[in-house]
């Protein structure tokens, strides 16, 4: 009976059980002997300068070792970097420590060393600082008339400044007959992953380093470490075979692993470094964002004309952008467009990718302007859709690798009951709620990033594959296994992945959606290569079967190669390596995206959402009741884990649609609610029936798999799609996220 193929198959985390027992350990959790404890102090202003520092008291504790600050700190960490690792945006990288200088509030101040971590903790409390304050500035809102451009940086290939204008917008946008003018407004949003900021750094001697960090990117904190501190790359080594969820807060380096690390080399002493859940909110951060757009139509609504412009907050010292004003012309056919993207310097902490960036950002703006279009012209907002639904790229003109997102439309439509609605605003009731439909599209890359796989065969013909991608709670570690197993034809027991180690061959941090095709693409080289390795050796085996057979009349199969048409015909894995006097086979390949050939093609997955809401009449409190999210993402691994994903998703399109937002006191420059308490996210009771459909898509050029990501594709279309429900529920529009009730009783 031929072994049932693992790719396809909804098979459950394969670490699963670590991770519910306990049995996983995080950065903070490696049982390290001598280990000291460091506890970082954070400032109390948001600007300025300190004038007075002491450490007197906190050192003569009983168990603390050292306080570091920017007068003591040790001098070897120190280069004039501008971008200190691969996800750096232009400008100069934040360096904790390295004056006496305060950029944002909560900003690393001190560092105190102790033997445990509760006399660390104690020991910050004691450190007495002085600062001469600034006045300085935390709102986009108030401080657009310092936005300006974006400089321009290594990050520029994948987040590109917006495109030049098209066509006439202000002489077809003024005389078009239907159009909207609106604009959207975003708070700030913080990842907060269950698992806190940490590293625990061992100090092995000899400027040798190995480091557990909580982070998406093991070679890209090897590469910063290496470079800040002046070590050889092959000296240091990060792990992180577990993480406690990410979301993009992780793709850079954030202050707890370099703090860790010099006090390590300083005290050359093994040093672990926790962030708490209010110095959390310290740092990784969704931007906050203002967005105009001004869209126009026939009398047939077809769009003519469209404006999109965003003015997103930025730290002072760096100008991180994400892709947010272009998107409208990805998505849909407009002759007439012009773009703008300008950066608002203010004195916080850098922001960083949060999942979907800038597409969720982007999308809502679009989706709700395209939804109040539909009712000016008194067309179905799906109606709407569906007459400017683009067959090739509108911004290149370049066909798509493949595009199901017509099927999209129909089949979330079919499942939710979208014919059933009644278009008039405020008109469907059910007891004392008000219900409201609502829907929108989703769009996203499908990002591929060079990947380097090692692959072997073990003395007990195993499959072992190793790669350094991080797996941040999203299935990579099960879904890697099950495609390296059907390319060698073997069960799922039979296969190790080697992961989240910065020795292993080379992977591009996991983030935008890309893993799958990048470090999965990279498998199937590595495993192709492999196999014509073992074909070769076999071949050469004393009296060996499988002489003068061709490879078109070979199979792999349960840990054997045999013939095709006569299985009992065989030779195994074992006795290859056997063959080998013992020496493992092994192979190690690149996968690559074929730039190539794909550069006549656009990239794109695509969704679409459909919610229902229900708003009380008198209280007006909202709930969604109801979801449905279609994704078309090519080939799907493993149907479970990315399920998982999307529905993951979509509770965060709730939570950002209605709850999430870091609220920020305008006088002190600080956050009120840094914290789980008062930092809003959705709980059990307000997560309610969501339904995940896959539309059929066979992409046969984007990749060797035919699969795209779908980490990030089922959140971009969810907020826009509830505040439309929210409008065809009460007949108000509110363009700020999140949408709070008491909005609804003004």
């Amino acid at each position: 009976m031929a072994m049932k193929p693992s790719v396809g198959q909804p098979l459950s985390r394969l670490e699963g059980r670590q991770k519910v027992t306990g049995a996983a350990e995080y950065a903070a959790d490696y049982k390290v002997p001598g280990l000291l404890y460091g506890y970082v102090v954070s400032s109390t202003i948001t600007k300025g300068k300190i004038i007075r520092i002491d450490t007197s008291a906190a050192k003569a504790l009983p168990g603390v070792v050292e306080v570091l600050t920017h007068e003591n700190r040790p001098g070897l960490a120190w280069f004039d970097l501008q971008y200190a690792d691969m996800d750096a945006p232009p400008g100069t990288v934040f360096k904790p420590l390295c004056d006496d200088k305060i950029r944002f509030n909560g900003q690393p101040v001190a560092l105190v060393v102790a033997e445990d971590f509760e006399m660390a903790r104690y020991g910050a409390t004691l450190v007495q600082l002085n600062y001469e304050e600034e006045s300085f500035v935390t709102s986009v809102e108030a401080n657009l008339g310092a936005a300006r451009a974006a400089k321009k940086g290594i990050a520029t290939a994948l987040k590109p400044p917006p495109p030049a204008p098209t066509g006439d917008f202000e002489k077809v946008y003024s005389a078009a007959p239907i159009k909207v003018d609106a604009e959207y407004q975003h708070g700030i949003e913080h990842h907060n992953p269950m698992e806190l900021f940490a590293t625990t750094t061992v100090f092995e001697g000899d400027g040798k380093l190995t480091i557990y960090d909580k982070t998406q990117g093991t070679i890209n904190n090897q590469f910063f470490v290496a470079n800040v501190f002046g070590l050889r790359y092959k000296d240091v080594r990060v792990l992180a075979p577990y993480v406690g969820g990410a979301f993009g807060s992780g793709l850079r380096p954030q202050y707890q692993l370099f703090l860790s690390v010099m006090a390590a080399l300083y005290l050359k002493r093994n040093v672990r470094v926790v962030l708490d859940r209010h110095q959390m909110f310290t740092l990784a951060h969704r931007p906050q964002n203002m967005q105009r757009l001004q869209f126009a139509t026939d009398e047939n609504g077809r769009l003519t004309a469209a404006r999109h412009a965003a003015f997103v907050e930025t730290s002072s010292y760096e100008d991180y952008t994400e892709v947010i004003s272009s998107w409208s012309h990805r998505l849909y056919p407009i002759p007439n467009t012009r773009f703008e993207y300008k950066v608002v310097p203010l004195d916080l902490s850098t922001p960083i990718d949060m999942r979907a960036p800038g597409g969720v950002t982007a999308m809502h703006a679009i989706e709700c302007t395209m939804d109040q279009l539909a009712y000016k012209l008194g067309i179905d907002p799906l109606e709407l859709r569906l007459r400017n639904y683009a067959e090739v790229d509108p911004s290149t003109g370049k066909p798509f690798t493949s595009k199901a997102l017509r099927e999209c439309y129909q089949q979330a439509a079919s499942k939710f009951g979208w014919s059933e609605r009644n278009p008039e605003p405020g008109s469907m009731k059910r007891g004392n709620k008000l219900v409201g439909y609502g829907m929108a599209t989703g769009v996203w890359d499908a990002y591929q990033f060079p990947s380097r796989v090692q692959a072997m065969i073990t003395k007990e013909g195993k499959l072992k594959i190793n790669n350094a991608v991080t797996d941040i709670g999203t299935g990579t570690f099960t879904v890697m296994t099950q495609i390296a197993a059907d390319e060698l034809g073997l069960p799922i027991e039979d296969v190790i992945f080697g992961y989240g180690d910065s020795k292993k061959p080379f992977s591009m941090f996991q983030g935008g959606s890309s893993m799958t095709s990048s470090t999965g693409v990279a498998i199937v080289m590595a495993a192709k290569a492999l196999k014509e390795k073992l074909l070769k050796k076999a071949k050469e085996m004393p009296e060996s079967p499988l002489v003068g057979v061709a490879e078109k009349d070979i199979t792999f199969k349960d840990g054997s190669i045999s013939l095709r048409n006569d299985p009992s015909v065989h030779v195994s894995f074992r006795a290859i390596v056997a063959a080998n006097k013992g020496q493992v086979i092994k192979t190690t390949k690149m996968g690559k995206p074929h730039l190539l050939k794909l550069r006549k093609y656009s990239k794109m997955t695509h969704s679409a959402s459909f919610v229902e809401v229900e708003v009380d009449k008198d209280l007006k409190t909202i709930v969604v009741t109801r979801a449905v999210t279609a994704v078309a993402a090519g080939k799907i691994i493993n149907p479970k884990t990315a399920r998982s994903q999307i529905s993951g998703s979509m509770v965060w399109g709730i939570s950002k649609a209605l709850h999430e937002e870091s609220v920020i006191d305008e006088n002190l420059g600080k956050y009120v609610n840094p914290n789980l308490a008062e930092y809003h996210i959705p709980t059990h009771a307000d997560i309610h029936q969501l339904e995940v459909i896959f539309a059929d898509e066979k992409d046969e050029l984007i990749n060797e798999l035919g699969t795209k990501g779908v980490g990030e594709i089922g959140l971009v279309a969810m907020p826009a799609a509830i505040a439309n429900a929210i409008f065809h529920a009460t007949g108000k529009r509110i363009n700020r996220l999140p949408i709070h009730f008491d909005e609804l009783l003004a």
